[in-house]
């Protein structure tokens, strides 16, 4: 029998301060950075549910709302949403923060499916996902339906 975990179980929050590097010509940051940081902050989520290796199959629904200015704090917030039998949704917000006016702002937002992974780098059954609160019920229930969307869409393409 499959255990089962909660959402906050294996929730993860990262924080970084977008320097120059970072940047493009405007100041702002590059998409690419804040992809990275999402990918790094769904795959600590994974692997804590999974207690495996796992690995990035999906990324979706990636959607840039605002830009995230030079010497801004950014807060990575990303939590399981579904599990199935060895694959795992992991939504994220990503926050900025302007350490001069506490001003705060949702700048991205993201829908990752990661694989956990045997010892052969197969794919690897996970724990089942309880969702506790009305919050996660309705994220659960969210990518149930972006799993089953995704399904179809690659039965009708092939």
């Amino acid at each position: 029998m499959r255990i089962e975990k909660t959402p906050s179980d294996s929730a993860v929050e990262m924080r970084e301060m977008v320097m120059p590097n970072h940047t493009n010509p405007q100041g702002t940051v590059f998409g690419g950075v804040v992809m990275s940081w999402i990918d790094i902050a769904a795959a600590m989520v994974a692997a804590r549910h999974a207690q495996r290796p796992v690995v990035t199959a999906h990324i979706s629904d990636i959607d840039f709302i605002a830009p995230v200015k030079m010497g801004h704090h950014v807060h990575i917030l990303a939590s399981m949403n579904y599990v199935g039998s060895t694959s795992m949704i992991i939504g994220v917000k990503v926050v900025s923060e302007n350490p001069l006016t506490a001003e705060r702002r949702t700048t991205t937002k993201a829908y990752l499916t990661f694989v956990a992974l045997d010892d052969l780098g197969k794919p690897s059954e996970v724990p089942k996902l309880n969702p506790q609160t009305p919050d996660e019920t309705r994220r659960f229930e969210n990518a149930q339906k972006r799993a089953e969307a995704k399904k179809k869409l690659k039965s009708k393409l092939r």
